[in-house]
């Protein structure tokens, strides 16, 4: 039995995965921000930590929560998203998405470090978009003030989670493997902010999607059996070369010194 804690585990994929934990005999700690969601999920071997992990302040604290209350964490599973189709600035005046898809997972990853180093043979998850060469990080404009729409800020994002698991393999000194895993396109999510031609559009191609098991079978499988190397990235299936784009370890030491300098 382990300590597995699942970001965004209250709907969707991260729902899915961290109830198959818990059938499979783990402690899980979900993290979100839908109290009613995650309270109706508590019970038994299932915990749930209300947090708004598009908060800087919030995550910190969430941070300093599981490290007293689970000083061991075998496994750390990465959902947390949600789809904005106006741009909107958190307390800390950072962009929405870029706080939550990205900023969240950094600190999550290197701040849950101490305790994941405790395990037998500790893995995080990163579930986000590996594998895509669309998109981009913009160097000059991280918050998107210029030329913000819903698709630019996932792929940015995107990019900087890419980046993320380069950055944690470099800099972080864990035993941890990072894993960077693509599903491709899934029945999940919480499209309810979006506007109804969207929503309309979404649903007619999810007929096609992926279901939410298969989708989710793979992580499973990455923490049951950890990978060899520090980093893997896998896009539906198939295993990317470290030499991938999107992963250019110049890139994410660049990223990694101007996330440092954010949080400050």
């Amino acid at each position: 039995m382990g300590i597995v804690v699942v970001s965004g585990g209250t709907n969707g994929m991260g729902r899915a995965f961290a109830l198959e934990r818990a059938e499979r005999g783990d402690r899980v700690l979900v993290l979100g921000h839908n109290r009613a969601r995650g309270e109706a999920l508590a019970s038994g071997s299932m915990a749930f930590l209300p947090v708004d992990l598009s908060s800087v302040t919030e995550t910190r604290q969430a941070i300093e929560h599981i490290l007293t209350e689970y000083p061991v964490v075998d496994g750390l599973a990465l959902f947390a998203n949600a789809l904005a189709p106006r741009r909107v600035l958190t307390a800390d005046g950072l962009e929405r998405t870029f706080a939550l898809y990205y900023l969240s997972r950094y600190l999550l990853s290197f701040g849950l470090r101490p305790a994941l180093d405790r395990a037998a043979a500790p893995v995080i998850v990163n579930v986000a978009g590996v594998g895509i060469t669309r998109g981009e990080v913009h160097w000059a404009d991280l918050q998107l003030a210029a030329a913000y729409s819903t698709i630019t800020a996932q792929l940015q994002a995107g990019r900087a989670n890419d980046l993320l698991g380069v950055g944690f393999a470099q800099r972080s000194g864990s035993r941890a493997r990072y894993v960077l895993y693509h599903p491709g396109f899934t029945r999940s999510g919480d499209r309810s902010a979006l506007p109804w031609i969207v929503r309309g559009l979404l649903a007619a191609a999810s007929v096609a999607a992926r279901p939410v098991v298969g989708a989710v079978a793979p992580i499973h499988r990455f923490l049951d059996e950890p990978p060899a190397t520090p980093l893997t990235a896998i896009d539906r299936g198939r295993q990317l070369p470290p030499d991938f784009p999107t992963l250019d370890p110049r890139d994410a030491e660049r990223l990694m010194d101007l996330t440092e300098k954010l949080l400050r």
